[in-house]
């Protein structure tokens, strides 16, 4: 009795010149080519190589384009460390307010954004954007912080145009080479720059309260930063939006 063994179906070679294209089609398909800065992407296929490359720490989609920032200078890491501690106190002593850097951020079909740092109220405290069952955000942040070189940078350009069309009310820019600040607010469709009282400091009109001293920044003199912003979270107008964030996430 001769016993022939079982045929393999699974090598090219063995499924002749129209089973061996469809299984390379097969591979191929089941590949994830690496993401690279300029790829033009929907949002699908941008998470699709995202979550392929976990040694990438940082990507974005605006307008369609994969955009990957090149290393961050000292310059950069120390300003953003000094933004994250500002809002790291407002947030301390603001319930039902929630501060991240550096989360992606779904905006629209176009546009995935992971920005330098965020400040944004839960939903059930009157917010207007809510967190993915993967942790990602989806909607607009009431504020959006990004540290850029200077004002060449897209940050003030493009990405202004993004944020102001997805209806983030306010996003401050902070220009490391210039030591400037430049808050933008959201007044009927158009972004506003937002002007300094008479003692040189910028008042969040979305965060009654969280209060900038824009010299203090830029010298690093942050016992006097976080003393103004320790006067912002002892004024009247932010002890009434504290109340009206207890009541609402009561109702």
């Amino acid at each position: 009795m001769t016993i022939t063994a079982p045929v393999r179906t699974d090598r090219p070679d063995q499924l002749g010149w129209a089973g061996a294209a469809k299984k390379r089609a097969e591979l191929a398909r089941d590949s994830v080519p690496p993401l690279e800065g300029g790829d033009h992407l929907s949002r699908a296929e941008f998470e699709r190589r995202y979550a392929a490359m976990p040694y990438v720490k940082r990507a974005e989609l605006i307008e369609g384009v994969v955009y990957m920032p090149s290393p961050v200078h000292i310059r950069h890491g120390e300003t953003h460390a000094n933004v994250m501690g500002w809002l790291f106190m407002y947030r301390m002593g603001t319930p039902g307010v929630r501060a991240a850097d550096n989360v992606s951020i779904l905006l629209d079909l176009d546009n995935e954004v992971q920005p330098d740092a965020i400040l944004f109220r839960d939903l059930e405290h009157g917010g207007q954007c809510g967190i993915t069952a993967k942790g990602f955000i989806v909607g607009s942040p009431e504020l959006v912080v990004e540290v850029a070189s200077s004002s060449a940078s897209f940050d003030l350009h493009t990405k202004l145009r993004v944020y102001r069309r997805n209806g983030v009310q306010e996003y401050l820019v902070l220009l490391a080479q210039e030591e400037r600040a430049v808050w933008h607010v959201l007044v009927e469709g158009e972004y506003q720059a937002l002007e300094a009282d008479e003692q040189g400091i910028l008042r969040s009109r979305v965060f009654p309260g969280l209060w900038l001293h824009p010299e203090h920044f830029w010298t690093g003199d942050l016992p006097k930063l976080m003393a103004v912003l320790n006067q912002g979270l002892a004024s009247q107008e932010h002890a009434d939006f504290v109340a009206a964030l207890v009541v609402g996430g009561q109702s």
